[in-house]
């Protein structure tokens, strides 16, 4: 299996990106394919033994995070995200990664995979954990103006990933919304939910903010607005709550003993809470597969995005979503939220 690697992407590239992906090609026996600068890709790799798996494509250019990405894609057609992507379309790339801007990412993808039939808007899915193991939402960050069957696309697409991908069988489907009743949220959550209700999906109903991390759903829908506002929020919460514990800790030393004895747990507890573990967030509803890694991602997270997209090119991801979308999307239901 072979991986395209946007070895440009992201604030510690290249160097983090190289590191993960020369661990991804010993560890899980993939061929990477790592596309940027020539000179300055290669004097990275000649850092790392065990790079016999790892190759690199030249690409003269790079998206910068802060750039506009449909500007930066037209006037730096050699860039490392679009070079990238051309080889999944092309054939020689099974996969495709990158740590970089996330909006030049969402639409060269577009551009160059095009959506898969049946998916109006593709969408960013996050695994995040919860009490109950692990969940995914989306869309995070992709779309931040909806329509009702766009969340039922959703719902489609996340339950596909987390039966395929994580293991859940039937995976709960819930609502984001500010109430766990029936008939509340705001229009589009209202309809989107009686839309969802007259599917075969697990739908367990409306899920408010405070059930998110015990586990109510294993897939939490929502527009990319809202989703990436709880994306940033757990984010923040758990490094907040790390932070906390260690200026508490300062001030005793019975606490630092106690924390002496606690080390074990804490740091399972890190790395439950970690995102480096979960890798980057697959973009589901195009036509290829196309992971995104977090811009501070270092070479433990961006070989977990390996791990993940590796996992999504064995269940065929991009082919099982198109079944399901449009399976659904003949349905009497789908046709009559469209209008």
């Amino acid at each position: 299996m072979r991986v395209a690697v946007d070895a440009m992407g992201g604030d510690y590239a290249p160097a983090e990106v190289v590191a993960g992906a020369v661990a991804a090609a010993e560890r899980l026996g993939l061929e990477v394919l790592l596309v940027g600068p020539d000179e300055a890709v290669r004097e990275r790799l000649r850092r790392h033994r065990g790079s016999g798996r790892v190759r690199v494509v030249h690409a003269s250019q790079q998206i910068g995070m802060d750039e506009s990405p449909t500007t930066a894609l037209r006037r730096k057609p050699d860039n490392s995200i679009a070079k990238g992507l051309e080889l999944v379309r092309a054939g020689q790339a099974d996969a495709f990664f990158s740590a970089g801007n996330t909006g030049a990412v969402m639409a060269a993808a577009l551009l160059t995979l095009g959506r898969v039939e049946g998916v109006d808007r593709p969408a960013v899915a996050a695994v995040l954990p919860t009490l109950r193991g692990r969940m995914v939402a989306l869309d995070v960050g992709a779309n931040v103006d909806c329509r009702p069957r766009h969340l039922l696309q959703f719902a489609l697409m996340g339950s596909v990933y987390a039966e395929r991908v994580l293991g859940i069988p039937s995976p709960r489907v819930g609502l984001l919304s500010n109430g766990e009743e029936a008939g509340k949220g705001n229009e589009l959550v209202v309809r989107a939910a009686e839309l969802l209700r007259t599917t075969d999906l697990n739908f367990v109903g409306n899920v408010e903010g405070r059930q998110v991390f015990f586990g109510a759903c294993d897939v939490l829908v929502c527009d990319g607005f809202v989703g990436n506002v709880v994306l940033k929020l757990g984010e923040g919460m758990a490094q907040g709550l790390f932070q906390i514990i260690r200026e508490e800790v300062r001030r005793s030393l019975r606490a630092k003993f106690a924390v002496w004895l606690l080390r074990p747990r804490l740091r399972a507890l890190r790395k439950r809470i970690d995102y480096t573990e979960y890798g980057g967030a697959p973009l589901l509803g195009v036509r290829g597969v196309v992971v995104i890694g977090h811009g501070s991602s270092n070479a433990h997270a961006v070989f977990n995005a390996l791990r993940v997209a590796q996992e999504e090119v064995r269940q065929r991801l991009p082919e099982v979503i198109q079944r399901e979308t449009l399976r659904v999307g003949a349905s009497p239901a789908a046709d009559a939220a469209s209008t």
